[in-house]
């Protein structure tokens, strides 16, 4: 897709993080924006900044477990803007797990399963559908993680977990439509390559009560990148961060030539996905050491 001139882009999660910067890289280009979002205060200070710059916007409450919450924001994009180019399915929660695999509480695992695959299940329950019938080319973007989606990261296996079924959700949905000769394009896009700088580590502000666990935060004790980069330091190490805004460029980059990856990595990630690859094809025992961790 070369041109986003008034092209309707629909972002679940678009309030804040990648999805906000999604949002303002688009309109820029001349989008016309529709966010789904769950946080109350984020929607508020979205709706007037992107008023500010003048970028054609409706903002509204979307919860991405629930398919007639996302139902009901295919057809606001269809009633407001006449209907839908591009849809980001990019809501996503970190679950801030920490300890043992088998001592997590299962309200954790539900919380983001419900809200990472769920949501993304939900987004092309209710958006594919609306894009066939439409016959234009569209783009559907579905946000995953290189934790999961290309490496495993031991100490946060219900977050791997989830973004590791992101990923094969959003293949098999690319070779589908590949299958069917349909006018849609599919990407998986990977914010990064560094940690990227968002309230993902705060993901409790919007946990809902049903499954809460009586912890206050995170039980790392890590709830922000700040908190990250602190702890970090302790150990002698410099963390290095990614910008949402940074995210943003590079997977409309991307789009505009058709890119199924909206990848960017480092040496140092790009040889941790060659080790894994590596221990694989030899049938090679996984240890921390041979993942290049």
């Amino acid at each position: 897709m070369k041109d986003f001139t008034a092209k309707v882009a629909v972002i679940t999660g678009g309030a804040s993080g990648v999805g906000r910067s999604l949002a303002f890289a688009l309109g820029r280009r001349g989008a016309k924006i529709v966010i789904g979002d769950v946080d109350a205060a984020a929607m508020e200070l979205v709706s007037a900044d992107l008023a500010a710059e003048g970028i054609a916007a409706t903002v509204s409450h979307c919860d991405v477990t629930d398919i007639e919450s996302l139902n009901a924001l295919a057809a606001t994009a269809q009633s407001v803007f006449g209907g839908v180019h591009l849809v980001f399915a990019n809501a996503g929660i970190g679950a801030g797990e920490a300890g043992a695999i088998w001592d997590y509480p299962e309200k954790d695992w539900q919380w983001c399963f419900n809200v990472n695959i769920w949501g993304v299940i939900n987004s092309i329950r209710a958006f594919m559908p609306v894009l066939i019938a439409q016959g234009e080319p569209a783009h559907f973007v579905v946000t995953g993680s290189g934790n999961g989606g290309l490496v495993i990261y031991p100490d946060q296996p219900i977050y791997t977990a989830s973004k590791a079924a992101v990923h094969t959700i959003t293949e098999n949905l690319h070779y589908q439509v590949q299958a069917g000769g349909l006018p849609i394009k599919v990407s998986a896009l990977f914010p990064g390559p560094h940690v990227v700088d968002t309230g993902l580590f705060n993901s409790g502000r919007v946990r809902p009560e049903s499954l809460k666990t009586g912890v206050d935060g995170n039980a790392t004790g890590i709830n922000s990148v700040d908190d990250m980069k602190k702890m970090a330091a302790e150990y002698g190490i410099e963390m290095q961060t990614t910008h949402p805004d940074e995210v943003a460029e590079m997977a409309l980059q991307g789009l505009e030539t058709d890119a199924f990856w909206l990848l960017k990595t480092t040496p140092e990630t790009d040889a941790m996905i060659q080790a894994r690859t590596e221990m694989i094809m030899s049938r090679t025992t996984p240890t921390t050491e041979r993942s290049g961790f």
